[in-house]
């Protein structure tokens, strides 16, 4: 779930997440499986994360799908087999205490959340600054509106244009820098997508250097956002039942999206519909309860999309 708060409280949350966590350079020969649900590294045994289990498959060429139907004796005999095929001579192995949470090549250098933080910190995001956050152990999120440039649409909405930074240390997401607006009344916020909207794969380390043009160049786009909400306003869509289930076939939505979705549609749906009801139905579902980061974050970027959309 996203929510209001602040940098400090970002800082402090970021900060308990990644006490425990650490990285080794693993040699392929000192590791065995029992099943996809541990791994030994010599003699320790590591319990594996459901994404780390996911990459450990990918990396190895075992699908997922398969490897997770099959009994512990099976997993073991195929992730061993391939396992003494494998091209490298390490892995990069990102841990938690002592649960693997992530499985690479040598050659992917990680993005850590604290790392952005210290990048929005030097370019003066202070700690009291107001935020928009969503942060689980396997993917981060964090807006920053821009309260200067509130537009109104309509009789009674507000409209704050910003930023918004996405990461995911565990190689669920590249880090991304997009164009954000948040609706105040209910603080829903979508992410919209802009020409110059970034994204960067975790192979460089250049990344971190660029990082300040691109917030300046994502900036540089919200103005176009305010025409595209006055123009949702006047799109009618005659049955919003039908073409919210349509946009959740489009964008794949699962099926923790779609339960979403259903929660957030009575709450922003009115007669006559229009696309900005449709637009907040997405942006409104980012707020369900229990909801993943990743959820969130991908809700809020239908939004966008959608919003993309109308001409």
């Amino acid at each position: 779930m996203q929510t209001m708060t602040t940098m400090e409280d970002a800082w402090n949350r970021v900060s308990e997440l990644s006490q425990n966590c650490f990285d080794d350079l693993v040699p392929v020969k000192d590791i065995r499986f029992e099943g996809i649900d541990a791994m030994f590294i010599g003699e320790e045994r590591h319990p594996v994360r459901t994404t780390a289990q996911r990459q450990i498959a990918t990396r190895l060429g075992v699908p997922y799908s398969y490897l997770s139907k099959c009994d512990a004796d099976l997993q073991t005999e195929n992730l061993g087999y391939w396992l003494a095929r494998e091209k490298n001579d390490d892995f990069f192995v990102r841990f938690d205490g002592a649960e693997v949470r992530a499985l690479f090549t040598p050659r992917y250098q990680p993005v850590d959340n604290i790392r952005v933080m210290e990048r929005l910190e030097q370019m003066g995001f202070g700690h009291d600054m107001e935020i928009q956050l969503a942060l689980d152990a396997e993917f981060f999120s964090l807006s920053i509106p821009d309260h200067e440039k509130t537009f109104a649409v309509g009789n009674d909405d507000k409209l704050t244009p910003g930023i918004t930074v996405c990461n995911s240390e565990v190689g669920r997401a590249a880090l991304s820098i997009a164009a954000f607006v948040l609706r105040l009344v209910c603080t829903n916020g979508l992410i919209a997508k802009t020409a110059v909207s970034a994204s960067y794969r975790h192979i460089s380390a250049k990344v971190m250097e660029v990082f300040p043009e691109t917030l300046q160049q994502v900036a540089g786009e919200l103005d176009v956002q305010q025409t595209r909400f006055r123009l949702s306003m006047e799109s009618q869509v005659e049955n919003p039942s039908n073409t919210i289930h349509s946009f959740n076939r489009q964008f794949m939505l699962a099926e923790p999206e779609v339960q979403a979705v259903d929660w957030a549609y009575p709450q922003e749906m009115e007669l006559p519909a229009t696309m900005f009801n449709v637009v907040n139905t997405y942006t409104k579902a980012s707020q369900a309860p229990g909801l993943p980061a990743e959820s969130c974050h991908r809700l809020g970027r239908v939004g966008g999309a959608i919003l993309g959309m109308v001409k």
